[in-house]
């Protein structure tokens, strides 16, 4: 009997045009109406259920085991869409339509999971359900709250939730997985500095508003330094600054626009972060004589596996890569990922798949990047033999 993996590679080469194919055509999120098609299509052509319109482009294949009589289900997800950005690479499928490109490696995560529900379809050995999902919106949209919101684990009752991500800095052949925080949350700021413009060689009859956001910018760092216990983390950045005026050397602006992010893990954290941001800022602007508007936006909860799932994801890595491939003190990144919604409905893990540094030799998120084809077939068994574990004929 043959492995999942050894399985993966006779469909190697059409998997291959199916990742290339939806290269070719990115489409950002909610916006992901040709993948979709193409995921419903070859999901029907091997037999399996297609259920479409969750979050709108969203995805959901069902595989029903030889039996199911342990009542259990396993959820896979996969996210759909691309990145609002001008691919550089020169590859024959490069993209198709300017100002978007799967820099992200998204066109291979649909791959793999295509992949597993190909296997899954055939074999049919496991004894419950594995749910395939098809997700739209990562990059920015939350299209994973939405799924869940519309009520994926209602219609969809899965036990627990994998999902399996490229990572450029694991070798291939690797994967690396941890209990507890994978990613950070990720939170937004936009802060307004006002003051009063003036002639610049008259600073006394103004309120300079650069000084102010200055001071701002400098202090906002005394959070992680001196805030925050030294073992946590917590990163503050200023990313943009903006006045109202550009262009005349002897001008004081009316106000100054910063523009950045806040980047954490524990609920404790994001909330002191949030609340030591607002005292500072508006402070610091008081106290120079002027003010301040804060603009303090929470996007995705940190990306936090559960124990049991992350080490049951990682004793199924022995068994497909080798033991010493599976890397189970992984360093967490201060990088966000809106699966972290399904993880807050349901225990499950994180995984990253080592993809090296692939033909474009970059990281993700890199107009140059280009997912690994090589590792279609690991990743696409290790997500299959996720359910052939989880759920085992006996």
């Amino acid at each position: 009997m043959s492995t999942p993996v050894e399985t993966m590679r006779k469909y190697h080469a059409e998997l291959r045009e199916i990742r290339h194919d939806i290269h070719a055509h990115p489409e950002l999120g909610y916006e992901e109406r040709r993948t979709a098609e193409i995921v419903a299509g070859k999901l029907a052509a091997w037999g399996i259920e297609v259920h479409q319109g969750i979050a709108g482009t969203g995805v959901v294949g069902v595989v029903r085991g030889k039996k199911t009589g342990s009542s259990r289900a396993i959820g896979l997800r996969a996210d759909m869409d691309c990145l609002p950005l001008q691919e550089t690479g020169d590859v024959p499928y490069r993209s198709r339509h300017d100002g978007r490109m799967h820099a992200c490696g998204h066109d291979g995560h649909t791959t793999m999971l295509l992949g597993a529900g190909r296997y899954l379809a055939e074999t049919r050995r496991f004894d419950g359900t594995a749910y395939l999902i098809f997700q739209p919106a990562e990059e920015g949209g939350a299209g994973g709250q939405r799924m869940v919101e519309e009520g994926l684990f209602e219609r969809f009752p899965a036990n627990e939730v994998y999902a399996l991500h490229n990572w450029p800095g694991l070798p291939p052949g690797k994967i690396a997985v941890r209990a507890g925080a994978m990613m950070a949350a990720t939170d937004e700021i936009q802060i307004t500095v006002r003051g009063r413009g003036g002639h610049a060689a008259m600073p006394h009859l103004t309120v300079d508003p650069v000084v102010v956001a200055a001071h701002v910018i400098t202090a906002l760092q005394s959070i992680t330094s001196r805030n925050l216990n030294p073992l946590d983390a917590l990163v503050v950045s200023v990313c943009s600054m903006q006045t109202s005026q550009v262009g005349a050397f002897n001008i004081i602006p009316e106000s100054v626009k910063l523009i950045g992010t806040v980047r954490s893990f524990r609920p404790e954290t994001r909330d002191l972060a949030e609340r030591r941001v607002k005292e500072i800022v508006t402070g610091i602007a008081s106290s120079l004589g002027g003010g301040a508007e804060i603009d303090y936006r929470r996007g995705y909860p940190a990306t936090v596996n559960t124990p049991r799932e992350a080490e049951f994801a990682a004793s199924v890595g022995d068994r497909i890569f080798g033991r010493e491939n599976v890397v189970r003190d992984a360093e967490p990144t201060m990088g966000g990922e809106d699966f972290s919604y399904m993880l807050l409905a349901r225990p499950g893990a994180y995984v990253w798949l080592g993809q090296g540094g692939g033909p474009s030799g970059c990281f993700l998120h890199n107009p140059a990047y280009d997912f690994n084809d090589d590792v279609i077939p690991l990743g696409a068994g290790f997500l299959a033999a996720l359910v052939e574990h989880a759920l085992p004929l006996k």
